[in-house]
């Protein structure tokens, strides 16, 4: 009988042993994991809050001031029924401007699938704002021009290039705010 207890009492404390061992072994292999997974949503979580810093910023200071200077030139332009100097000179040639500056100093902000879009809207304001200092350079008093228009130059307004800006405000809006 002492043999018997003998082998249960070795066979209790081997099992045992094997039994800590295999346990320490899959403590070790699920923090691995854990660590692993931890690292993964971390990045992860780095890459979004990245996605939604650029987002934000694209939209503050690049997408919401061209919406606006957008709607003011485009309100104007439907005004502008007669030689107007005031609503031309302060209105379009600032808002055109405007325009023009934000997408030559924000570049880094422009998405890559709207950069031809943004560079027809920067040729054409700069052929506009070269036309109108030619034409209205001395305050345009003595051109009979009634109105500044570059299109007949080969320029004309890039409809399709404003859509894809005003599209690409809307979406950004959408996705940070829900605001359609």
């Amino acid at each position: 009988m002492p043999d018997l207890l003998n082998l249960a009492v070795t066979g209790l404390l081997s099992s045992s042993v094997g039994a800590v061992i295999v346990g320490v072994l899959f403590v070790r292999h699920n923090k691995t994991i854990e660590a692993e997974i931890q690292e993964k949503l971390s990045r992860a979580l780095k890459v979004f809050e990245s996605e939604r810093t650029w987002k934000e910023q694209a939209l503050f200071e690049l997408f919401g001031p061209l919406q606006m200077q957008f709607e003011r030139t485009k309100r104007a332009f439907n005004r502008w029924t007669k030689k107007n100097l005031y609503l031309e000179s302060k209105v379009v040639r600032e808002g055109n401007e405007t325009i023009r500056n934000l997408l030559l100093n924000k570049g880094h902000l422009i998405p890559p699938e709207l950069m031809n879009e943004a560079c027809s809207l920067v040729e054409h304001y700069d052929a506009w704002l070269e036309k109108f200092d030619r034409i209205r350079g001395d305050g345009g008093t003595v051109s009979t021009e009634s109105f500044v228009f570059s299109g007949p130059d080969g320029y004309p307004f890039p409809t399709s290039a404003e859509a894809k800006f005003k599209e690409t405000f809307r979406r950004l809006q959408h996705e940070l705010y829900g605001v359609v």
